[in-house]
């Protein structure tokens, strides 16, 4: 039981077309502070508002229609002054703004602008394997770094390499993975980056298999995310 959510990470991996090494491409690498910046946060992964998501919603100039916290109810909907009932589930942050944008304008205000952001997401998870105390899935609530994400599997085992910690992630439909120095990270010698929902940390990259070895193998740094 101990590697079976790494195996069925694997599968999850395996639709995407990689062959060794032969598949890498150096035109494929980011760097990764711009990739945190322009990755980092749900907005920017086209995350969907869902049920218990904690929301921010400011109306500029009117305090009164502003919220630093407001929670989805478990219909999907929020309840706004004015507005009433309006379905924010399903909806990306960009999308709900825009939305009620067209609402208040329609009836109530000039030109509104809304900003809407999720302070806490109620549903995201993160896998977390490889060499930890205890593997598994786990529920992320609010921002969570990879520091965060394996202190929750209770941290690595006395054979654990820390100097090679990989995440799994998906960008715009495409899977990326990246290696981190946690050993590192702990120091303070090396950012601690954001894990996104959906994520999977493994802690030892020699876990992972020959496949995906090689793919590491090629990565010109550590902490650099690259294309599968």
């Amino acid at each position: 039981m101990r590697f079976f959510l790494l195996l069925l990470a694997a599968a999850s991996l395996a639709g995407c077309g990689m062959r060794g090494p032969a598949a890498y491409n150096a035109a494929g690498t980011i760097d990764p502070e711009q990739f945190m910046l322009r990755s980092s946060g749900p907005e920017a992964t086209g995350y969907r508002i869902g049920p218990a998501d904690k929301l921010s919603v400011t109306v500029l100039q009117v305090e009164d229609l502003s919220f630093a916290e407001i929670v989805v109810d478990a219909s999907g909907k929020l309840q706004l002054p004015l507005l009433g009932s309006v379905q924010a589930a399903g909806l990306t942050p960009a999308e709900l703004s825009a939305d009620l944008q067209t609402r208040l304008g329609e009836r109530y205000l000039r030109n509104p602008q809304v900003s809407v952001s999720v302070s806490e997401a109620a549903s995201q998870k993160v896998i977390v394997d490889g060499a930890v105390t205890k593997p598994g899935v786990y529920v992320m609530r609010g921002r969570t770094t990879l520091l965060q994400a394996v202190a929750m599997a209770e941290g690595g085992t006395q054979i654990a390499d820390l100097k090679k910690v990989a995440v799994f992630r998906t960008v715009e439909g495409r899977r990326m993975i990246a290696v981190f120095d946690l050993a590192a990270i702990r120091r303070g010698q090396a950012t601690d980056p954001e894990i996104l929902g959906d994520d999977i940390v493994v802690v030892d990259t020699s876990r992972l298999n020959a496949r995906y070895r090689d793919i590491l193998a090629v990565l010109p740094a550590l902490a650099y995310f690259t294309y599968l």
